[in-house]
């Protein structure tokens, strides 16, 4: 296993987030009430047989211990299964967190299982910790408006062969990282009439008394007085009052580094004045896809011993089409001074996440990191599995980068051209919330920039297309993804002044 891909290393106590409902124990050996015992092995293993099955019936099965790859039979009174991980060579924490998910979505129905990872054939620190994460994230299951729900029965896996504290520590780390994605997941998932700015701020400081974070909730009065323009302006359409969740993770000790995270918490989207499709508002719930991962990544910092200081701002509001919604045309001022003339209701991410980053400048941290659903043009150039990152700082753009690869949740650097800043000139204003009908992920990107105050390293990841799946794919589950929970914890583990 490279180095990028064993790079959450602190041992810290596991961290109490919601849904953490797998428990994960080192074991010396296979359990005998274990329903099912489960090897993983890699492809080069298989031609020499393994558990005492004969090469020659592995062949006939088709089993080549491809990547996720499941053989299956029949063991007294359990179940025996080897999954494959493909060649030693390219074996990786995505290639072990895949066979996880394997695992998970072949073996859920039983209480209890077993899992042997292969010896010495690549870092099993990290190797349990994706093991912990790929049979978390599949099996996860949003339930809450189901009256007939049959969640994952699976309670317990005993990881066979491993021991010690450090063992124990690296499936804790694993499960606690997948639990604050599954939190993320089911903020995305509840429904947006529900999940209200006000219900989202509750549910986000609820979660702060449990995972050693302050929350500040600023209600629609603050927001007033702070001069938030961008949120208030994309709110007035909605008869749901704004709100904007401060939370604040200290580490022990005198802090390395402080950090500032700004998610994106538009709650519901109809798009405004600018309305939507019918077709195009059926998965606007997940628009708040940005500040869910910033609030599932924060659930865990505690439980990771993360060394800096980190604050996070999510603007909440959702953008409806009432009597005084903002029209096409108006012109909003952000609380950093700057006039933005709107001319697209539905480009309102940018509108709050202008607020934020404001007031995010205004603490002055180290770095700056924003997380949004941000942009459709976005999924044009990457489709649904990649996010655009763009930023002000070559350093700072190569750390996230580097959170990305050791996490599977992949990003791709896009540029800043300063020459396209002319698109969202505006005669009335500061600038316009939009720019011409081509590079919309890069204008959006070079508009968020100018609420961003000089010297500081800035980065935004644009997330619209990988923060929803419409089909269950190895880890991830149909719905809301919870997307950069994990990318976000490793990078501000690892983190390092630009």
């Amino acid at each position: 296993m490279s180095n990028a891909s064993a790079r959450l290393v602190c041992p810290g106590a596991m961290a109490t987030v919601p849904n953490m409902t797998i428990t994960f124990t080192v074991s010396r050996s296979t359990p005998k009430a274990a329903k099912a015992a489960v090897t993983i092995v890699t492809s080069d293993a298989v031609g020499a047989g393994i558990n005492g099955v004969d090469p020659k019936q592995l062949e006939t099965a088709g089993f080549e211990g491809k990547v996720g790859q499941t053989h299956t039979w029949p063991d007294g009174g359990r179940v025996s299964a080897l999954v494959g991980i493909g060649a030693a060579a390219d074996v990786d924490g995505n290639a072990v967190r895949a066979a996880g998910a394997s695992i998970g979505r072949s073996f859920g129905r039983h209480a209890r299982i077993a899992v042997t990872l292969p010896a010495s054939e690549f870092d099993a620190s990290a190797a349990r910790q994706a093991l912990a994460e790929g049979i978390t994230l599949s099996t996860y299951t949003y339930t809450t408006y189901k009256s007939d729900a049959k969640p994952t029965k699976l309670a317990k896996v005993d990881v066979a062969g491993a021991s010690g504290v450090r063992a124990q520590a690296d499936l804790d780390r694993g499960a606690a990282l997948a639990a604050g994605q599954c939190f993320a997941r089911d903020l995305v998932n509840e429904p947006g009439g529900d999940l209200t700015p006000a219900a989202f701020a509750r549910r986000l400081s609820v979660m702060a008394k449990s995972s050693g974070l302050t929350a500040k909730v600023w209600d629609e009065a603050a927001i007033k007085k702070a001069k938030l323009g961008g949120l208030l302006g994309v709110n007035r359409g909605s008869t749901n009052p704004p709100r904007l969740v401060e939370l604040t993770y200290s580490p022990t000790g005198k802090a390395t580094a402080t950090l500032a995270l700004v998610g994106k918490g538009i709650t519901f989207d109809s798009g405004g004045l600018s309305i939507k499709s019918g077709q195009g508002m059926m998965t606007m719930k997940c628009d708040m896809g940005g500040g869910a991962a910033v609030a599932g990544a924060m659930s865990v910092l505690s439980g990771l011993g993360v060394k800096a200081k980190v604050r996070a701002f999510i603007p909440m509001t959702d953008n409806m089409t009432g009597g005084d919604a903002t029209r096409p045309g108006d012109v909003l001022k952000i609380r950093n001074g700057k006039t933005i003339e709107v001319l697209n209701t539905d480009a309102e991410g940018r509108l709050v996440l202008a607020d934020a980053l404001s007031l995010a400048s205004e603490t002055k941290p180290d770095a700056i990191i924003d997380m949004a659903t941000l942009t459709g043009a976005c999924m044009v150039a990457l489709g649904p599995k990649i996010a655009g990152l763009m930023g002000n700082n070559e350093s700072w753009i190569g750390q996230i980068e580097s959170a990305a690869a050791a996490t599977g949740e992949r990003v791709w650097h896009l540029p800043l051209p300063d020459d396209y800043k002319k698109q969202f000139e505006s005669s009335v204003a500061d600038m316009k919330n939009i720019g011409t009908s081509h590079g919309g992920a890069l204008t959006a990107g070079l508009i968020l920039q100018e609420f961003v105050a000089d010297g500081i390293p800035w980065a935004h990841v644009d997330i619209a297309g990988p923060a929803w799946s419409d089909a269950d794919d190895g880890e991830i589950t149909k719905g809301g993804t919870g997307f950069g929970v994990r990318l976000l914890a490793d990078l501000v583990t690892n983190f390092s002044t630009p």
